[in-house]
């Protein structure tokens, strides 16, 4: 998902700063308590995340033995993973709450990163089957992924339930200036999805759809031109618990701690000529007629807030459940 809402706070203070009033402005209009940090990497102009409460954090359990990927999450890895707390609107606990329940689950071994996910859907619907398609423009599960934590160099994810894949690269958010890398594409990447029910059929009402995913660790690796490419302390930015260092594209060590998110983007729907198709398009009047579900909360409407996005910490045994999920739907 690529929208943005800008800040109210950091609109007003670019505006201010052009005219050369911050100064002056600050004393009538006060900083809020969590005042953004100017990045100075980036230019005075560019304003990282307010944060706005703690990120959800996860323990994430060594696997004892890799998942068969076939869409369904019932393999004995994923036993003695919890799943996380439902996800809840991007903006936080203050919006509405999700009318469907979606959760994740994360696990490991030496190869790779495993991710599942349980969605609920009344409406099963899928249409994009070109691989790198834009999906968010339907249905779909999203995943970011910061190995280092620094806002820079991270990756997304996105499929659908036809099980069309959307990877790709950013050295930087939007927001500074970053531009994404279609292009570059999670070598090795494994995925899959298991329906509840029946794709593209308004006729009937259907039970939801489960994702598996295997992201190699290899494949975590910033192509060249990231925004680190050219910094000789490139391999020195990923911190192991132990206090040494790893390479990009080298999986974590069990302490380390990795900033993850998950999203889905959820639209409304009608049924025209026996088929769904989006029931509002984006405007001026409303930018974001979708729905953005996530994990950790973002605070508004972009999910291109590395600072915000949750702490997923790699332990070698079951990690504790998070509070807050939802057992209406737990197995």
């Amino acid at each position: 998902m690529h929208y943005s809402v800008p800040s109210p706070w950091r609109a007003l203070r670019r505006l201010i700063a052009a005219a050369g009033l911050w100064a002056v402005a600050s004393v009538v209009a006060p900083a809020p308590l969590t005042a953004a940090t100017p990045n100075a990497a980036q230019g005075p102009d560019c304003v990282l995340a307010e944060p706005s409460g703690a990120p959800r954090s996860y323990d994430a359990p060594r696997a004892v033995s890799p998942p068969a990927i076939d869409g369904t999450p019932d393999d004995a890895a994923w036993q003695r993973a919890p799943w996380t707390e439902s996800f809840i609107d991007i903006r936080g606990d203050d919006w509405p709450a999700p009318e469907w329940d979606t959760r994740a689950k994360i696990v490991w071994d030496d190869d790779y990163l495993y991710i599942a996910a349980q969605l609920e859907e009344p409406h099963l619907w899928a249409t994009l089957a070109d691989r790198d398609a834009i999906l968010y423009r339907e249905h779909d599960f999203e995943v970011f992924i910061d190995p280092d934590g620094d806002a820079l160099d991270y990756y997304e994810l996105e499929i659908n339930a036809l099980g069309t894949e959307f990877d790709l690269f950013l050295p930087r958010p939007y927001n500074r200036r970053g531009r994404a890398n279609v292009g570059w594409d999670m070598v090795g990447l494994r995925t899959a999805v298991a329906l509840d029910g029946t794709l593209n059929d308004p006729s009937d009402e259907d039970l939801g759809w489960t994702v598996e995913i295997a992201i190699p660790w290899a494949a975590l690796r910033p192509p060249e031109g990231g925004a680190a490419a050219d910094d000789p302390r490139e391999t020195d930015r990923y911190a192991t618990a132990d206090g040494g260092r790893h390479k990009p594209g080298a999986g974590p060590r069990a302490g380390d701690e990795w900033r993850i998110n998950f999203s889905r983007v959820q639209w409304p729907v009608e049924v025209i000529d026996g088929g769904y198709q989006r029931a509002q398009l984006p405007s001026r009047e409303n930018r974001h007629p979708e729905h953005n579900w996530v994990w950790s909360p973002q605070g508004e409407i972009n999910m291109h807030i590395p600072e915000m996005w949750g702490i997923v910490r790699f332990v070698e045994g079951a990690g504790p459940a998070p509070r807050g999920q939802n057992p209406r739907t737990l197995p």
